[in-house]
């Protein structure tokens, strides 16, 4: 062999350095002792050389976190918000500040890939560009803890710190619309001063768009958790809260996310309805506060159009739109093919949807009218074959469950595509987008369309949904013969 083709290897470190060489679904730096031992260290990055302190020893592995670094990466960039930290009393809502946004995405793509390869043993064919956005200010709900200090006399409003159940101080928070940021002090304030400020433990926020025609500024729902009635001097407080924050709208819950109530408004004071936009399908969608909705609209009206035209429907094509929800995707889809069904495990989901369609629907100045659609209420964490023979042939699919991902579904695709005496005339689709929070449940169906039922991984990529944290989005496209 040439030595001069040869790779040199590392040159030994001294006595406790570690050399980094990737990242977890943790943010960690993964490192190895001399031994083999596995070391992961909060605050390290790849390709760097650091100490660490270790906190935490196993028989396989270590965690720690990093106390020098003798080798900088070009990545490391000073963190964007000043409550980001390692130590004890830092927000933990961001776990990857400190990498620059691009290196982010290029570490949440190479899990998807490992995810994909060693859960699956699946390779996708061609990894697709990953969807990006606005690094700040992207969040448009959050679930923001609410604590009563005695000891401080003093509310904390934020999310949790670093590996603890204690509430973060903080006074600002980068990631979250500028004027919800700018929100959180006077809130502490608010809170502070209502009589049941020891009743409260949390505040839910969900920010709709503001209308197209600039009348108005964005919604603004806050959600408070309360354990006992408010008294009416409470319920003054927040009405005048209200007036002093245009586009807040409250709604009291008192015991779980469906028994949210509006808080009337005062006097010459309202608010549009929660909504948002998909103006690329001329597609408006209706919220209440609790449901769910992506946590980045900048990033859902990409994902949406990216994952349509992957699936590409036509007129002539009748689509299903598995674990619909509100019909985030459905109602594009009614744009584009000749008949969609939505389903949902729900019913007061698939009821949600239906107005939405409806809403849509019945628009008089909609340039071109909404497909055949509806939608049906299915258990799909209990999918049998019998049921998916049920539902009906579709020419195509698009899959967005939660994080347990659509294991039955796909057991039970897979099932028909090995029992022609279960299937009769029934069809498989012949491509399906899988659009997934969770890589590994992404990787584990993954494994099951293409090892049990046929399929080809044909593309995957991340959607990076959830800039500064380890969250990983992604998408994948199957495609039969």
């Amino acid at each position: 062999m040439n030595p001069s083709l040869t790779t040199p290897l590392p040159a030994p470190l001294p006595p406790g350095q570690l050399r980094v060489l990737a990242m977890d679904l943790e943010a960690q730096g993964v490192a190895h002792r001399e031994d083999g031992k596995v070391v992961f260290i909060d605050g390290a990055l790849p390709y760097e050389v650091v100490s660490a302190q270790i906190h935490r020893s196993k028989n396989s592995f270590d965690k720690g976190v990093v106390t020098e670094i003798h080798r900088e990466s070009s990545q490391r960039v000073q963190p964007g918000c000043p409550h980001f930290g390692l130590h004890t009393g830092s927000c933990g809502g961001c776990k990857m500040q400190h990498l620059h946004a691009g290196a982010q995405v290029a570490v949440k793509q190479r899990v998807l890939e490992d995810n994909l390869a060693h859960i699956g043993k699946v390779k996708a064919g061609m990894v697709l560009r990953p969807i990006e956005g606005p690094a700040w200010g992207y969040r448009y709900r959050a679930r923001l803890s609410v604590r009563f200090v005695r000891k401080k006399g003093t509310v904390l409003i934020g999310f949790h710190e670093r590996k603890s159940h204690f509430v973060a101080d903080m006074g600002q928070c980068p990631v979250l619309p500028p004027h919800v940021s700018a929100m959180l002090m006077p809130l502490r304030t608010l809170i502070g001063a209502l009589d049941a400020v020891q009743l409260i433990p949390q505040i839910e926020l969900a920010v709709g768009e503001a209308p197209a025609d600039g009348s108005a500024g964005p919604t603004t729902a806050l959600v408070l958790r309360h354990l006992q009635p408010l008294s009416p001097d409470d319920v003054a407080r927040l009405q005048e809260f209200a007036l002093q924050h245009p586009g807040v709208q409250w709604w009291l819950q008192a015991k779980g996310p469906e028994a949210i109530v509006r808080l009337s408004e005062p006097l010459d004071h309202t608010t549009a309805a929660l909504a948002y936009a998909l103006p690329q399908f001329d597609v408006r969608m209706p919220f209440r506060p609790t449901d769910f909705t992506q946590v980045n609209p900048h990033i859902n009206r990409t994902l949406v159009a990216r994952a349509l035209a992957l699936l590409a429907p036509t007129r002539q094509e009748r689509v299903i739109d598995w674990f619909c929800g509100l019909g985030n995707f459905t109602l594009p889809l009614a744009t584009l093919a000749g008949d969609v069904l939505g389903v949902e495990g729900a019913a007061s989901l698939v009821q949600r949807a239906q107005d939405n369609y409806r809403e849509n629907a019945e628009r008089p100045e909609r340039p071109t009218a909404l497909a055949s659609t509806r939608f049906v209420v299915r258990n799909l964490f209990e999918m049998t074959p019998q049921a998916l023979v049920a539902d009906g042939v579709a020419h195509k699919w698009l899959l967005d469950p939660p994080r347990e991902g659509a294991y039955a579904l796909v057991q039970a695709l897979a099932a028909l595509e090995q029992s022609p005496e279960l299937r009769g005339n029934w069809r498989a689709p012949q491509r399906l987008v899988y659009v997934s929070c969770n890589p590994a449940t992404l990787a584990r169906d993954a494994g099951v369309l293409v090892e049990q039922a046929g399929y080809r991984c044909v593309s995957a990529g991340v959607v990076n949904m959830f800039p500064h944290t380890a969250h990983v989005e992604s998408m994948a496209v199957f495609e039969r013969d």
